[in-house]
């Protein structure tokens, strides 16, 4: 073993996964920097680092020393102490203010950090407001570096121990000792495996309750976040022994336990997490509630009130969207869907008037922020989001619930396709058994990300009222995304060959290479040049699936590196983010007000205090660096994630590449998602694949059988 000590100069590159580092440090009678690899995650730039390790020679790097222990020791020279200030360890000082601090106060500036910070308001451009958030900056990175020593040693990289820290604080290594399992439950990206890694690293017994409770809990989780309700007992067992490698017989055995404990409930050979299941239950006994209460408008002539609409806002409607307006006025509770150029808005437009010519008040919602928004632009009426109709706040949940119900006659829901399960019964909840619900949606579009199938097993179930509007009207007529939309909705081969004044282009490229190029080429120049838009804001790459080349991953960075010179960014979880970035929320944050799929702007940088700030909407959202990982680039992003929303140009991939996302309904949203111009770069067979796989992911639900049967 060799020994070696130095300050931390660069930090070349880190694994936050594992920890893997390449730094190079300032050795005393060495004039080169010497490059360190190894496991250094909790290190920082300025520290002074003692190794222990061996020298090695890589054929491709040259010379390294592979550390095997290390030892980091605060720095003693104002050089070193500068460094470490300002590396960004510390939130409230950064390269200025380091530089400002070291010159006040020379080697004695990390003594007068820790024992008397309130002298830091003799540095010039330093106020009390400062000074607060070095003295609590100083005193987390305290904690975590005890926190990080015990992770690192349990295995746990440095990301893992920020977020551990920032979630139980002080009490986090106590916590950890006692249930790693704990972690997947309590914190946002640490899912079972890792809290499995630490617990096995920390000696619990591979079959013992704690760790198989556990999985059981991560297998359920891992079957919502693909659409599923519940579980059958044999796939739950199944596919829990697969993840833990613990006998089924075991497995079987701890059945029971849980649902005890309430972990767990079993309905009929299903078993469910308990939110689901009483979500589930809930939207049933909701929806046959409000039904059997009968309409105020159902003795209504509503014939002369549509001749008035029609007249009012010169509009003709056909017979089915007169019969969607009828019904909408005389249910309880209705379905209106159909498909683009349908006429889904006039009607919905028709159907608002209609009420509230007869006095009722009408409260309109959607799922996110961009349906809302359209919603309210094409009604003329106020739209909500669903959780700002609700009044969710973190801690106290839905204001308006059971107790406190929605103040409306009529509640119309728009995109309601894009509605899970656990949603649906909070809005249900909060409505009265008086009230008119009606929800408007393209069944045929993709289901929603959360649990269940809920616009469609209200359809399926034949218990509701339901208008389905399937003639394109005139005007969508001459629109080659309406007509396509429509082809491939119906197993047709889309109209690919295209004319100069068409909305929907097709360029035939196999190799995902070429496809990368094409796209390029089309977002930088072709696109905005020939249809005088910003590439930024109006173009939107939609993508089958996340991975692969021409997966959105690898084309943010490509986007975003052609699309966005701006030399001002922060790296945080190996991205990159730069001022003017386009950005996607990947996670619900009820405290910022901003939801999964919402698009915002990245507006401001402060390196200096490491803050992020986000424009969606006009709200205008401060991100902490640690926060960065709720947000991805959004250049270009999945299919998936842009349901609700709408784009001017709409630029996808189509390769076989993506053979395992190759789906009818996939395909259909996309285009859907194109306001005035689709460009699908791809090849035509795998065009075909798509159109011709119908085979929708059966979602384990028991939503129909709930709806039909009077016991839920």
């Amino acid at each position: 073993m060799e020994y070696l000590t130095g300050v931390v100069e660069r930090i070349t590159y880190q694994n936050e996964d594992n920890g893997f580092s390449v730094i190079k440090i300032k050795v005393k009678n060495s004039p080169d920097l010497v490059t360190v690899v190894g496991n250094l995650a909790s290190v920082n730039i300025g520290s002074i680092i003692k190794l222990s390790g061996h020298w090695k020679v890589d054929s491709k790097f040259g010379k390294q020393f592979a550390v095997v222990d290390y030892q980091e020791l605060l720095p003693a020279t104002t050089y070193g102490i500068q460094k470490y200030l300002g590396s960004g360890l510390i939130k409230g000082i950064g390269p200025v203010y380091a530089k400002k601090i070291v010159d006040k106060f020379k080697e004695d500036s990390i003594k007068i950090i820790e024992d008397t910070p309130e002298r830091l308001l003799e540095v010039e451009g330093i106020g009390q407001k400062r000074v607060e958030m070095i003295k609590k900056g100083w005193q987390e990175q305290k904690e975590i570096k005890n926190v990080m020593v015990f992770l690192q040693s349990q295995g746990i990289s440095a990301t893992y121990a920020v977020k551990i820290y920032k979630t139980y604080g002080d009490e986090s290594i106590e916590v950890v000792k006692e249930n790693p399992y704990r972690l997947a439950d309590d914190i946002w990206g640490i899912g079972f495996k890792t809290a499995d890694k630490i617990a096995r690293q920390m000696g619990f017994e591979e079959a013992s309750y704690p760790r198989c409770s556990s999985g059981l809990i991560y297998v359920l989780n891992e079957l919502a976040n693909e659409g599923h309700c519940y579980a059958t007992f044999d796939e739950l067992i199944k596919k829990g022994k697969e993840i833990l490698g613990v006998e089924e017989g075991i497995l079987e055995k701890y059945i029971g336990p849980m649902v005890e404990e309430n972990k767990i409930i079993l309905d009929d050979g299903a078993i469910y997490l308990p939110p689901l299941y009483h979500s589930e239950l809930g939207v049933a006994k909701r929806i046959r509630e409000i039904i059997e209460r009968k309409s105020p408008y159902e003795q209504i002539d509503v014939d002369p009130i549509i001749k008035r609409i029609e007249k009012e806002h010169r509009i003709s409607y056909d017979e089915v969207q007169r019969q969607g307006i009828k019904m909408a006025i005389k249910s309880k509770f209705m379905v209106l869907t159909g498909g683009p150029g349908t006429g889904k808005t006039t009607t919905t437009l028709g159907i608002i008037k209609g009420f509230q010519s007869l006095g009722a008040k009408v409260q309109l919602a959607a799922p996110t922020g961009r349906a809302a928004k359209r919603m309210t632009e094409t009604t003329g009426l106020e739209s909500k989001t669903i959780h700002r109709l609700l009044e969710y706040k973190p801690q106290g949940g839905y204001a308006k619930n059971s107790e406190n119900p929605l103040d409306c006659n009529v509640l119309i829901i728009d995109e309601t396709s894009m509605v899970d399960i656990v949603l649906m019964y909070n809005l249900l909840k909060a409505v009265k058994d008086d009230t008119v619900v009606i929800l408007v949606g393209d069944v045929d579009q993709l289901p929603s990300v959360g649990p269940g199938n809920v616009l469609n097993d209200i359809i399926q179930s034949g218990v509701v009222n339901v208008v389905k509007l399937t003639k394109i009207f005139r005007q969508a007529q001459g629109s080659a995304i309406i007509t396509n939309a429509h082809k491939i909705n119906k197993g047709q081969f889309p109209q690919l060959n295209s004319g100069k004044g068409s909305d929907f282009f097709f360029i035939d490229e196999e190799e995902p290479e070429k496809v990368v190029e094409q796209i390029k080429s089309l977002c930088t120049t072709r696109l905005p040049k020939y249809y005088k838009v910003n590439p930024i804001d109006d173009i939107q790459v939609l993508c089958p699936m996340q991975r692969g080349e021409t997966g959105a991953a690898n084309l943010n960075v490509v986007l975003q590196s052609v699309l966005n010179k701006s030399p001002i960014q922060i790296k945080h979880g190996g991205i990159t983010y730069k001022l003017g970035d386009k950005v996607m929320q990947i996670k619900n944050n009820y405290d910022k007000n901003v939801f999964n799929g919402d698009i915002g702007k990245i507006t401001g940088i402060d390196t200096e205090d490491k803050v992020v700030r986000i424009t969606f909407d006009n709200n205008i959202v401060s991100y902490d660096v640690t926060e960065l990982d709720q947000v991805v680039l959004a250049y270009a992003t999945t299919v998936h994630k842009s349901q609700g929303s709408e784009f001017k140009i709409v630029v996808m991939p189509l390769t076989t590449q993506h053979f395992l996302m190759l789906q009818r309904n996939l395909l259909y949203t996309g285009v859907t998602r194109a306001k005035k111009i689709m460009v699908i770069v791809g090849s035509k067979k795998a065009v075909a694949m798509a159109v011709k796989n119908n085979k929708i992911i059966k979602r384990n639900t028991k939503l129909v059988g709930r709806l039909t049967s009077q016991n839920g």
